[in-house]
């Protein structure tokens, strides 16, 4: 279904609306309409957009229409180059996967869960018109599993809202462990055939995480070469299985919405990854979109990988 809606190989414009400091010279000159062109002349066809709620909204849940306008300007940037995109979610009120963050709560208060089906419903409202070119996601990287059954209800109850303003729209929802594939199988059976499976995956964390300061579970002084993990594409065909199967008993399709090495590996180490991982997205004809296209420690423009970029470019 993806792929032939024009979703099949995409990036991610990290940094931009997400995980940033919310300047203006950020929000409006972080990511420009060269990047988009650039994205295109890669040869992919979309872009996945990370945008934190504060974004969207004040302190007190009320709207920013600059906000919107943000979406609106790279809705209108992807068409102009032949891209799609993926509205994500990647932050709301009370929830995000970064610990660093400090927000808590959503899980446990009514009230932050209502204010996150209000931020998607006037989303919906805004752009539930370009369902043919604009895919949402609704939060990214659940973490806890006992957040599951919560999870499960609330996102139920915000699909149904989502409906009465985007009946035809793509959406994406994936499940704990930062949207691990193996929490596919605990998510509840798709309401409508427009819900896609999405997970994530940078595996062995060690490799495609080494050094990162804000991963607290892998020994921050190692150091790992492509060859010293083995890693294979065996390794990937074994984490992807329990969302390939269960996307396939419930009919619906899967989206790997992130997937890359970090910039302390080397060049040709990281193309090996790249190789390695898209042998099975195209084994297994999964759509997906790669972290990051700018900066963000996972830079694939950045100058570091000038050698390899147009290899590597081709196994994206």
């Amino acid at each position: 279904m993806l792929k032939d809606k024009g979703f099949k190989k995409g990036i991610n414009l990290g940094g931009w609306l997400s995980q940033c400091d919310y300047s203006e010279d950020r929000l409006n000159n972080f990511i420009t309409e060269k990047d988009f062109e650039k994205i295109a002349s890669w040869g992919l066809d979309h872009v996945r957009i990370p945008i934190d709620y504060n974004v969207l909204e004040n302190d007190d849940g009320t709207f920013k229409e600059d906000g919107f306008e943000h979406i609106s300007k790279a809705l209108s940037l992807a068409e102009k180059y032949g891209l799609k995109a993926v509205i994500d979610l990647h932050k709301t009120a009370g929830f995000s996967f970064d610990w660093q963050e400090n927000e808590s709560g959503f899980f446990e208060n009514e009230q932050l869960q209502q204010r996150f089906i209000r931020l998607w419903d006037e989303i919906a409202k805004r752009f539930g018109k370009y369902y043919e070119t604009a895919i949402f996601e609704l939060l990214n990287e659940i973490t806890e599993k006992h957040y599951i059954d919560t999870w499960n209800r609330v996102s139920c109850e915000c699909i149904k809202k989502i409906r009465e303003n985007a009946p035809d729209t793509m959406i994406l929802i994936g499940g704990y462990w930062n949207n691990s594939p193996v929490a596919v199988k605990d998510l509840d059976d798709p309401i409508d055939d427009k819900i896609i499976y999405s997970f994530h995956c940078y595996s062995p964390l060690e490799f495609t995480h080494q050094k990162a300061p804000w991963v607290r579970e892998i020994d921050q002084n190692a150091e790992y070469s492509f060859d010293d993990l083995k890693i294979t594409p065996e390794l990937f065909e074994k984490e992807f299985e329990p969302a390939i199967k269960k996307a396939k008993e419930c009919g619906a399709d899967i989206y790997c919405g992130e997937y890359g090495v970090i910039d302390t590996v080397g060049p040709e180490d990281t193309l090996k990854w790249f190789k390695a991982i898209n042998s099975v997205f195209e084994k297994y004809d999964i759509s997906r979109a790669a972290w990051s296209y700018k900066e963000m420690d996972f830079g694939l423009s950045d100058e570091r990988l000038d050698a390899v970029r147009d290899e590597l470019i081709k196994y994206l």
